[in-house]
Protein backbone atom coordinates (compact mmCIF):
# COMPACT_ATOMS: atom_id res chain seq x y z
CA UNK A 1 0.00 0.00 0.00
CA UNK A 2 2.50 2.52 -0.98
CA UNK A 3 0.64 5.33 -2.53
CA UNK A 4 2.36 8.40 -1.59
CA UNK A 5 -0.44 10.45 -1.46
CA UNK A 6 -1.25 9.06 1.54
CA UNK A 7 1.29 11.05 3.29
CA UNK A 8 1.73 13.99 0.42
CA UNK A 9 -0.58 16.69 2.38
CA UNK A 10 -0.81 15.96 6.07
CA UNK A 11 2.34 18.00 6.79
CA UNK A 12 0.91 21.36 6.39
CA UNK A 13 0.24 23.46 9.33
CA UNK A 14 3.40 24.22 8.71
CA UNK A 15 5.26 24.66 5.62
CA UNK A 16 5.02 21.40 4.46
CA UNK A 17 2.66 22.30 1.38
CA UNK A 18 4.13 25.62 0.85
CA UNK A 19 5.90 26.22 -2.47
CA UNK A 20 7.95 28.36 -0.01
CA UNK A 21 12.06 29.05 -0.40
CA UNK A 22 12.40 29.15 3.31
CA UNK A 23 16.27 28.71 4.57
CA UNK A 24 19.44 29.18 5.76
CA UNK A 25 22.44 31.29 6.46
CA UNK A 26 25.95 30.24 7.79
CA UNK A 27 27.92 27.08 7.65
CA UNK A 28 26.91 23.59 7.17
CA UNK A 29 27.98 20.55 9.93
CA UNK A 30 27.92 17.07 9.35
CA UNK A 31 25.16 15.11 10.01
CA UNK A 32 24.34 14.02 13.52
CA UNK A 33 24.88 10.63 14.74
CA UNK A 34 21.86 8.67 15.50
CA UNK A 35 22.94 7.42 18.46
CA UNK A 36 20.50 7.77 21.20
CA UNK A 37 21.54 10.92 23.34
CA UNK A 38 19.08 10.49 26.28
CA UNK A 39 16.00 8.74 27.53
CA UNK A 40 13.86 10.47 29.81
CA UNK A 41 13.70 9.56 32.99
CA UNK A 42 12.05 7.23 34.80
CA UNK A 43 9.53 7.68 32.14
CA UNK A 44 11.80 5.69 29.15
CA UNK A 45 10.64 2.59 28.44
CA UNK A 46 8.31 1.74 31.73
CA UNK A 47 8.52 -1.21 33.82
CA UNK A 48 6.36 -3.45 32.37
CA UNK A 49 7.31 -2.41 28.81
CA UNK A 50 7.95 -5.74 26.50
CA UNK A 51 12.35 -4.97 26.00
CA UNK A 52 12.04 -7.03 22.35
CA UNK A 53 9.65 -3.96 21.27
CA UNK A 54 11.95 -1.25 22.99
CA UNK A 55 14.72 -2.72 21.02
CA UNK A 56 12.46 -2.66 17.78
CA UNK A 57 11.24 0.71 18.41
CA UNK A 58 15.17 2.26 19.06
CA UNK A 59 16.03 0.49 15.93
CA UNK A 60 13.31 1.47 13.59
CA UNK A 61 14.63 5.03 14.92
CA UNK A 62 17.80 4.86 14.09
CA UNK A 63 17.71 3.49 10.90
CA UNK A 64 14.87 5.64 9.50
CA UNK A 65 17.21 8.41 11.07
CA UNK A 66 20.19 7.47 9.04
CA UNK A 67 18.22 6.69 5.82
CA UNK A 68 16.02 10.23 5.54
CA UNK A 69 19.00 12.44 6.74
CA UNK A 70 17.23 13.22 10.48
CA UNK A 71 19.34 15.99 12.61
CA UNK A 72 17.27 15.44 15.92
CA UNK A 73 14.48 12.64 16.51
CA UNK A 74 12.03 12.70 19.73
CA UNK A 75 9.59 9.87 20.47
CA UNK A 76 7.21 8.60 22.83
CA UNK A 77 4.95 5.62 22.31
CA UNK A 78 2.24 5.08 24.82
CA UNK A 79 0.16 1.54 25.07
CA UNK A 80 -2.49 2.46 26.91
CA UNK A 81 -1.30 4.59 29.55
CA UNK A 82 1.52 2.98 29.84
CA UNK A 83 4.56 4.94 28.79
CA UNK A 84 6.66 2.14 26.41
CA UNK A 85 9.69 4.29 25.16
CA UNK A 86 10.27 7.88 25.13
CA UNK A 87 13.97 8.75 24.01
CA UNK A 88 15.51 11.41 22.11
CA UNK A 89 18.22 10.96 19.34
CA UNK A 90 20.57 13.03 17.99
CA UNK A 91 21.36 16.88 18.10
CA UNK A 92 19.58 19.84 18.67
CA UNK A 93 22.72 22.31 17.90
CA UNK A 94 26.23 21.17 17.34
CA UNK A 95 27.47 19.13 20.45
CA UNK A 96 24.49 20.15 22.73
CA UNK A 97 22.13 16.69 22.55
CA UNK A 98 18.49 16.64 22.05
CA UNK A 99 16.41 15.82 24.99
CA UNK A 100 13.24 14.46 25.67
CA UNK A 101 11.74 17.76 27.43
CA UNK A 102 13.14 19.87 24.74
CA UNK A 103 9.96 22.15 23.23
CA UNK A 104 9.13 22.33 19.46
CA UNK A 105 6.73 23.88 17.10
CA UNK A 106 3.77 22.34 17.24
CA UNK A 107 1.98 23.88 13.82
CA UNK A 108 -1.35 21.51 12.87
CA UNK A 109 -1.36 19.98 15.82
CA UNK A 110 -3.27 22.77 17.35
CA UNK A 111 -5.81 22.32 14.38
CA UNK A 112 -7.88 19.40 16.53
CA UNK A 113 -7.99 21.63 19.86
CA UNK A 114 -9.50 24.39 17.85
CA UNK A 115 -11.71 22.10 16.38
CA UNK A 116 -12.53 20.62 20.05
CA UNK A 117 -13.43 23.81 20.66
CA UNK A 118 -15.95 24.18 18.04
CA UNK A 119 -17.42 20.80 18.71
CA UNK A 120 -17.84 21.48 22.39
CA UNK A 121 -19.66 24.80 22.22
CA UNK A 122 -22.08 22.47 19.66
CA UNK A 123 -22.39 20.08 22.29
CA UNK A 124 -23.60 23.25 25.00
CA UNK A 125 -25.88 24.59 22.73
CA UNK A 126 -24.23 27.73 21.69
CA UNK A 127 -23.86 27.50 17.86
CA UNK A 128 -24.62 24.58 15.36
CA UNK A 129 -22.05 23.20 13.10
CA UNK A 130 -24.54 24.97 10.48
CA UNK A 131 -24.52 28.62 11.93
CA UNK A 132 -23.12 30.75 8.76
CA UNK A 133 -19.63 32.60 9.59
CA UNK A 134 -21.73 36.24 8.91
CA UNK A 135 -23.55 35.84 11.81
CA UNK A 136 -20.13 36.62 13.45
CA UNK A 137 -17.83 38.27 10.53
CA UNK A 138 -20.48 39.73 8.09
CA UNK A 139 -17.27 41.76 6.40
CA UNK A 140 -15.69 38.77 5.34
CA UNK A 141 -16.10 37.99 1.55
CA UNK A 142 -18.52 34.52 1.07
CA UNK A 143 -18.99 34.85 4.79
CA UNK A 144 -22.82 34.28 4.50
CA UNK A 145 -22.18 31.26 2.30
CA UNK A 146 -19.51 29.25 4.56
CA UNK A 147 -20.44 27.20 7.93
CA UNK A 148 -18.84 27.11 11.08
CA UNK A 149 -18.54 23.29 10.17
CA UNK A 150 -17.33 23.79 6.71
CA UNK A 151 -14.16 25.98 8.36
CA UNK A 152 -13.60 23.17 10.22
CA UNK A 153 -13.25 20.32 7.54
CA UNK A 154 -11.97 23.23 5.15
CA UNK A 155 -14.34 22.63 3.03
CA UNK A 156 -15.77 26.14 2.74
CA UNK A 157 -13.90 27.00 -0.81
CA UNK A 158 -11.72 29.72 0.64
CA UNK A 159 -8.10 29.76 -1.30
CA UNK A 160 -4.99 28.87 0.99
CA UNK A 161 -3.20 32.33 2.11
CA UNK A 162 -0.11 30.33 2.35
CA UNK A 163 -0.45 29.82 -1.50
CA UNK A 164 -0.34 33.30 -2.30
CA UNK A 165 2.68 34.56 -4.43
CA UNK A 166 2.96 37.90 -2.59
CA UNK A 167 2.25 36.32 0.68
CA UNK A 168 5.24 33.75 0.01
CA UNK A 169 7.59 36.90 -1.33
CA UNK A 170 6.81 38.95 2.28
CA UNK A 171 7.26 35.82 3.92
CA UNK A 172 10.54 34.77 1.84
CA UNK A 173 12.24 38.29 2.53
CA UNK A 174 11.25 38.64 6.40
CA UNK A 175 10.76 35.40 7.93
CA UNK A 176 11.41 37.46 11.32
CA UNK A 177 7.92 39.52 10.26
CA UNK A 178 4.56 39.80 12.47
CA UNK A 179 1.28 38.98 10.74
CA UNK A 180 -1.91 39.76 11.85
CA UNK A 181 -5.14 36.96 11.21
CA UNK A 182 -6.80 40.08 9.67
CA UNK A 183 -3.68 40.34 7.15
CA UNK A 184 -3.76 36.06 6.51
CA UNK A 185 -7.13 35.71 5.87
CA UNK A 186 -7.67 38.59 3.53
CA UNK A 187 -4.75 36.50 0.86
CA UNK A 188 -7.20 34.31 0.85
CA UNK A 189 -10.89 35.83 1.30
CA UNK A 190 -9.85 38.28 -1.56
CA UNK A 191 -9.64 35.48 -3.98
CA UNK A 192 -13.02 33.96 -5.78
CA UNK A 193 -14.06 31.08 -4.19
CA UNK A 194 -12.23 27.70 -5.32
CA UNK A 195 -15.93 25.71 -5.30
CA UNK A 196 -19.26 26.45 -3.99
CA UNK A 197 -18.86 25.82 -0.13
CA UNK A 198 -19.50 22.13 0.64
CA UNK A 199 -19.05 20.61 -2.66
CA UNK A 200 -15.43 20.11 -3.00
CA UNK A 201 -12.25 20.24 -0.30
CA UNK A 202 -9.07 22.06 0.02
CA UNK A 203 -6.30 22.62 2.21
CA UNK A 204 -6.54 26.09 3.81
CA UNK A 205 -5.15 27.55 6.90
CA UNK A 206 -7.35 30.47 6.11
CA UNK A 207 -9.86 28.30 7.71
CA UNK A 208 -8.81 28.26 10.82
CA UNK A 209 -7.92 31.63 11.39
CA UNK A 210 -10.89 32.53 10.28
CA UNK A 211 -12.62 29.98 12.88
CA UNK A 212 -10.49 31.15 15.50
CA UNK A 213 -11.54 34.90 15.07
CA UNK A 214 -14.90 33.42 14.73
CA UNK A 215 -14.61 31.55 18.58
CA UNK A 216 -13.71 34.60 19.52
CA UNK A 217 -16.63 36.55 19.00
CA UNK A 218 -19.00 33.55 19.67
CA UNK A 219 -17.58 33.47 23.44
CA UNK A 220 -16.14 37.00 24.13
CA UNK A 221 -13.21 34.81 25.57
CA UNK A 222 -9.03 35.01 23.26
CA UNK A 223 -8.50 31.51 21.81
CA UNK A 224 -5.61 30.93 24.08
CA UNK A 225 -8.04 31.10 26.74
CA UNK A 226 -10.25 29.26 25.37
CA UNK A 227 -7.73 26.03 24.64
CA UNK A 228 -6.46 26.77 28.03
CA UNK A 229 -9.82 26.32 29.97
CA UNK A 230 -11.05 23.07 27.72
CA UNK A 231 -8.21 21.42 26.74
CA UNK A 232 -4.84 22.16 28.21
CA UNK A 233 -6.23 22.17 31.57
CA UNK A 234 -8.81 19.31 31.47
CA UNK A 235 -5.66 17.01 30.32
CA UNK A 236 -2.82 18.88 32.63
CA UNK A 237 -0.85 20.03 29.58
CA UNK A 238 1.64 22.59 31.16
CA UNK A 239 4.32 22.27 28.43
CA UNK A 240 2.36 23.65 26.11
CA UNK A 241 2.12 27.38 24.80
CA UNK A 242 1.18 30.26 22.42
CA UNK A 243 2.56 33.44 23.95
CA UNK A 244 2.01 35.20 20.70
CA UNK A 245 5.42 35.87 19.66
CA UNK A 246 8.33 33.37 18.67
CA UNK A 247 9.47 32.62 21.96
CA UNK A 248 9.56 29.29 22.51
CA UNK A 249 9.56 27.29 26.24
CA UNK A 250 13.01 26.36 27.31
CA UNK A 251 14.44 23.63 26.69
CA UNK A 252 13.97 23.97 22.34
CA UNK A 253 14.81 22.29 20.05
CA UNK A 254 16.77 23.93 17.09
CA UNK A 255 15.27 23.55 13.65
CA UNK A 256 17.44 24.02 10.74
CA UNK A 257 16.19 24.95 7.27
CA UNK A 258 17.22 26.00 3.80
CA UNK A 259 14.28 26.84 2.04
CA UNK A 260 15.14 30.28 0.99
CA UNK A 261 18.23 29.11 -0.71
CA UNK A 262 16.59 29.86 -4.23
CA UNK A 263 14.66 32.81 -2.89
CA UNK A 264 17.52 34.62 -2.31
CA UNK A 265 19.93 33.20 -5.39
CA UNK A 266 22.81 31.48 -3.26
CA UNK A 267 24.53 29.64 -5.92
CA UNK A 268 24.52 25.66 -5.70
CA UNK A 269 27.40 24.40 -4.12
CA UNK A 270 27.48 26.90 -2.00
CA UNK A 271 26.92 25.30 1.82
CA UNK A 272 23.50 27.20 2.78
CA UNK A 273 21.97 26.12 6.20
CA UNK A 274 20.46 28.86 9.01
CA UNK A 275 18.84 28.31 12.38
CA UNK A 276 14.94 28.87 12.14
CA UNK A 277 13.80 27.60 15.43
CA UNK A 278 13.05 31.61 16.05
CA UNK A 279 11.67 32.46 12.79
CA UNK A 280 8.24 34.14 13.57
CA UNK A 281 5.08 31.71 13.16
CA UNK A 282 2.16 34.21 13.35
CA UNK A 283 1.71 33.74 9.63
CA UNK A 284 0.51 30.06 10.58
CA UNK A 285 -2.78 29.89 12.21
CA UNK A 286 -4.86 31.77 14.12
CA UNK A 287 -4.42 33.30 17.71
CA UNK A 288 -4.11 30.57 20.38
CA UNK A 289 -3.48 28.03 17.72
CA UNK A 290 0.01 29.25 17.51
CA UNK A 291 1.58 27.24 19.99
CA UNK A 292 5.04 25.33 21.14
CA UNK A 293 5.00 21.87 23.00
CA UNK A 294 6.93 19.02 23.93
CA UNK A 295 6.96 15.36 23.02
CA UNK A 296 5.15 14.90 26.41
CA UNK A 297 2.08 16.76 25.85
CA UNK A 298 1.66 16.42 21.95
CA UNK A 299 0.98 12.85 22.91
CA UNK A 300 -1.54 13.81 25.40
CA UNK A 301 -3.75 15.68 23.25
CA UNK A 302 -3.88 12.94 20.57
CA UNK A 303 -4.71 10.56 22.94
CA UNK A 304 -7.51 12.62 24.58
CA UNK A 305 -8.19 13.80 21.29
CA UNK A 306 -8.62 10.30 19.48
CA UNK A 307 -10.36 8.60 22.50
CA UNK A 308 -13.40 10.92 21.91
CA UNK A 309 -12.69 11.63 25.79
CA UNK A 310 -13.05 15.44 24.59
CA UNK A 311 -16.64 15.78 23.56
CA UNK A 312 -19.88 13.96 22.97
CA UNK A 313 -19.98 10.95 21.54
CA UNK A 314 -21.98 12.09 18.61
CA UNK A 315 -19.76 15.07 18.11
CA UNK A 316 -16.81 12.46 18.10
CA UNK A 317 -18.15 10.59 15.64
CA UNK A 318 -18.78 13.38 13.20
CA UNK A 319 -15.12 14.30 14.08
CA UNK A 320 -13.49 11.29 12.80
CA UNK A 321 -16.29 10.20 10.10
CA UNK A 322 -14.93 9.59 6.72
CA UNK A 323 -17.79 11.82 5.30
CA UNK A 324 -15.24 13.13 2.42
CA UNK A 325 -14.61 9.94 0.30
CA UNK A 326 -16.12 9.83 -2.76
CA UNK A 327 -17.19 13.40 -2.82
CA UNK A 328 -14.16 15.51 -3.49
CA UNK A 329 -11.84 15.66 -6.71
CA UNK A 330 -8.50 17.88 -7.93
CA UNK A 331 -9.10 21.15 -9.12
CA UNK A 332 -6.83 22.86 -11.39
CA UNK A 333 -7.34 26.28 -9.70
CA UNK A 334 -5.31 24.43 -6.22
CA UNK A 335 -3.28 21.95 -7.36
CA UNK A 336 -1.41 21.47 -4.69
CA UNK A 337 -3.74 21.86 -1.90
CA UNK A 338 -7.21 20.02 -3.59
CA UNK A 339 -6.91 16.27 -3.92
CA UNK A 340 -9.53 13.01 -3.72
CA UNK A 341 -9.87 11.86 -0.37
CA UNK A 342 -8.95 8.07 0.02
CA UNK A 343 -8.66 5.42 3.26
CA UNK A 344 -5.01 6.71 3.71
CA UNK A 345 -6.00 10.31 3.68
CA UNK A 346 -9.37 11.85 4.62
CA UNK A 347 -9.70 15.19 6.49
CA UNK A 348 -12.12 14.88 8.96
CA UNK A 349 -13.13 17.67 11.71
CA UNK A 350 -9.89 18.95 12.25
CA UNK A 351 -7.95 15.39 12.27
CA UNK A 352 -6.70 13.35 9.74
CA UNK A 353 -7.87 9.92 9.04
CA UNK A 354 -5.08 7.91 7.67
CA UNK A 355 -5.24 4.06 7.64
CA UNK A 356 -6.74 2.91 10.91
CA UNK A 357 -4.84 5.94 12.36
CA UNK A 358 -6.23 9.61 13.16
CA UNK A 359 -3.47 11.98 12.96
CA UNK A 360 -1.67 15.38 12.65
CA UNK A 361 1.78 15.70 11.36
CA UNK A 362 3.34 19.62 11.27
CA UNK A 363 5.68 20.33 9.08
CA UNK A 364 7.23 23.90 10.03
CA UNK A 365 10.23 25.48 9.51
CA UNK A 366 12.91 22.80 9.84
CA UNK A 367 10.34 21.80 12.47
CA UNK A 368 8.16 17.87 11.57
CA UNK A 369 6.12 15.64 13.46
CA UNK A 370 3.27 13.15 13.33
CA UNK A 371 1.19 12.83 16.93
CA UNK A 372 -1.40 9.80 16.06
CA UNK A 373 -3.63 7.39 17.77
CA UNK A 374 -4.62 4.13 16.97
CA UNK A 375 -8.61 3.63 18.49
CA UNK A 376 -8.15 -0.33 17.80
CA UNK A 377 -4.98 -0.69 19.69
CA UNK A 378 -5.40 2.60 22.19
CA UNK A 379 -1.84 3.01 20.68
CA UNK A 380 0.10 6.54 20.76
CA UNK A 381 2.94 7.94 18.93
CA UNK A 382 4.13 11.43 18.90
CA UNK A 383 7.39 12.29 16.81
CA UNK A 384 8.90 15.43 16.82
CA UNK A 385 12.21 15.74 14.01
CA UNK A 386 14.23 18.26 12.75
CA UNK A 387 15.98 18.14 8.91
CA UNK A 388 19.90 17.18 9.08
CA UNK A 389 21.91 19.40 6.17
CA UNK A 390 21.55 16.33 3.89
CA UNK A 391 18.12 16.61 3.76
CA UNK A 392 17.47 19.69 1.37
CA UNK A 393 18.64 19.75 -1.99
CA UNK A 394 21.39 21.72 -2.90
CA UNK A 395 20.30 23.49 -5.73
CA UNK A 396 16.71 24.57 -4.71
CA UNK A 397 17.04 24.64 -0.49
CA UNK A 398 13.93 22.59 -0.82
CA UNK A 399 13.48 19.18 1.49
CA UNK A 400 13.71 15.85 -0.01
CA UNK A 401 11.22 14.69 2.31
CA UNK A 402 8.31 15.93 2.19
CA UNK A 403 7.40 15.47 5.90
CA UNK A 404 10.91 13.97 7.80
CA UNK A 405 8.97 12.76 10.45
CA UNK A 406 6.55 10.66 7.85
CA UNK A 407 9.25 7.83 7.53
CA UNK A 408 9.86 7.64 11.83
CA UNK A 409 6.12 7.48 12.07
CA UNK A 410 5.57 4.83 9.66
CA UNK A 411 8.46 2.68 10.84
CA UNK A 412 7.83 3.25 14.41
CA UNK A 413 3.80 2.43 13.54
CA UNK A 414 5.11 -0.88 11.80
CA UNK A 415 7.30 -1.72 14.69
CA UNK A 416 3.96 -1.22 17.88
CA UNK A 417 1.27 -2.03 15.13
CA UNK A 418 2.13 -4.58 13.04
CA UNK A 419 -1.08 -5.56 12.26
CA UNK A 420 -2.77 -1.79 11.52
CA UNK A 421 -3.04 -0.47 8.01
CA UNK A 422 -0.02 2.34 8.60
CA UNK A 423 0.66 4.94 6.10
CA UNK A 424 3.79 3.94 4.08
CA UNK A 425 3.13 0.51 4.02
Amino acid sequence: MGDSRRIRAMAIGGVAMMAVALLLAGCTAPAPDATPTTTASPDAGGSTADPAEVAAIQAAVESTMEQNHVRAAIVRVLRGDEVVLMQAWGESMAEVPATTDMHFRSGAVSIPMVSTVLLQLVDEGTVTMDDPLATWMPDVPNADKVTLGQLSQMTSGYADYVQDPTFLDDFNRNPFRQWTPEELYTFGTSQPLLFEPGTNWGYAHTNYVLLALALEKITGQSMIDLIQERVFDPLGMEQTADPGTPEILQPALHAFDSERREHLQVAEGLPYIEDSTYWNPSWSLGPGSIQNTDITDMATVIQAIGRGDMVSAESFEKMIAPTLRGKTTKLDACPNTCFVQNEFYTYGLGIVLSGDWLLQNPQFHGFAGVTAYLPSEDITVAIAATYADEAFDPSTGAPNSANIANPLFTAVATAVAPDASTPGT
